[in-house]
C-alpha cells in the first residue's frame, strides 16, 4: 500500500494525516483549526458528540480556503441511531458546520448486544441504510464506521448495499488491533487511527524511546511510522503550532524487526470494548 496516498474504494482521495478535534474546548476550536490550516492540514475529523462542528465551520469560512480543498468528516452519535434519526442528525451536523455536503460520514459506535440484544444488528443495519442513502443522494462523498470490530462489519455486510469505506478505531503502539487491521485490509476498508499516540506511557515506553534514538526520529514520529507501516491513516490532535507541523512531517520508516517489536508491546489502551460499552 502507498501510505502517502490513501484512496478509498470508491476513488475518493483522503488527505493525511488528518487533524482530530475531539476534546478541544468549544471556545478554542476555531482558532485551533485556523492554526492547523495554516500549518498545512486539509483533513479535519469531528463528530456531533465533540461540540466542535460549529467552530470548525467558522474556521473554514474565515480561512478563505476553497471548500473542495478540505476534507471534512463527522459522525452520528449513539442516541441518533436508526434511519430517520440518523438522517436528521446528518442534517444538523451540516447546519452546525455551515456546509452543503460532507466528505465522510460515519457511525460513531456499533449498537451492541449488551445494550440491545438481538436488535443490535438491525439497528446498525438501519443506521447504515441512512448513510447509504445520503451517499447515493450525493450529500456525502464517502461513508464509513468507527469502533467496529470484524464481527460488527460481518453483520453489517449481510444487508449492506455499499461496503464501508473507512473504519476509524483506536490504534497506536500498545493497542495495535492487528486483527481489525487485517480484516479491513482484506476487504478494502481504510483504517483511520484516533489517538494515534495513545497515552503518555506510549511515548515514554522504552522500546519506542530506543527506536527513536536509533533511527533519529522523535518518539511521535516512531508512532506515525509504525502506523504507516500498517497502512493506517493517523488523526493526531495538537494545539501548539510547532507540534502541528511536526505531526505533519512523514519522516522515517521502520524495518520489519522494529515493526514486530512495537506490535508486541504490552497493552496500553484508552478506550472501551465496543461489545461492552453502555453509552
Amino acid at each position: 500500500m502507498d501510505t502517502r496516498k490513501f484512496v478509498l474504494h470508491n476513488g475518493v482521495v483522503v488527505p493525511h494525516p488528518g487533524f482530530g478535534t475531539c476534546k478541544i474546548q468549544e471556545g478554542e476550536v476555531c482558532n485551533t483549526v485556523l492554526r492547523a490550516l495554516e500549518a498545512g492540514y486539509r483533513h479535519f475529523d469531528t463528530a456531533s458528540l465533540y461540540g466542535s462542528e460549529e467552530g470548525l465551520g467558522e474556521a473554514l469560512r474565515k480561512s478563505g480556503i476553497a471548500r473542495g480543498d478540505v476534507f471534512i468528516a463527522s459522525k452520528v452519535w449513539n442516541t441518533d441511531r436508526g434511519y430517520e434519526r440518523t438522517k436528521a442528525a446528518f442534517a444538523a451536523s451540516l447546519e452546525r458546520l455551515g456546509l452543503e455536503y460532507l466528505d465522510l460520514y460515519m457511525i460513531h459506535w456499533p449498537a451492541n448486544r449488551k445494550q440491545f440484544g438481538d436488535r443490535a444488528e438491525a439497528i446498525n443495519a438501519e443506521t447504515w441504510r441512512a448513510l447509504e442513502d445520503l451517499y447515493e443522494e450525493g450529500r456525502v462523498r464517502a461513508i464509513g464506521v468507527s469502533n467496529f470490530l470484524p464481527h460488527h462489519l460481518e453483520d453489517l455486510m449481510k444487508t449492506a448495499r455499499i461496503r464501508p469505506m473507512v473504519n476509524q478505531i483506536e490504534c497506536h503502539p500498545g493497542w495495535p488491533q492487528l486483527e481489525v487491521l487485517a480484516y479491513c485490509r482484506e476487504h478494502g476498508i481504510v483504517v483511520e487511527a484516533w489517538s494515534p499516540l495513545g497515552r503518555r506511557a506510549v511515548l515514554d515506553n522504552p522500546v519506542i524511546q530506543e527506536t527513536a534514538q536509533r533511527t533519529g526520529m522523535t518518539t511521535a514520529q516512531v508512532c506515525f511510522a509504525w502506523l504507516r507501516g500498517h497502512g493506517v491513516l493517523a488523526l493526531p490532535k495538537a494545539s501548539d503550532p510547532s507540534r502541528m507541523k511536526e505531526n505533519l512531517r512523514e519522516e522515517g520508516t521502520l524495518d520489519e524487526k522494529d515493526m514486530k517489536a512495537i506490535d508486541a508491546l504490552e497493552p496500553m489502551w484508552l478506550c472501551s470494548d465496543p461489545d461492552t460499552v453502555d453509552f
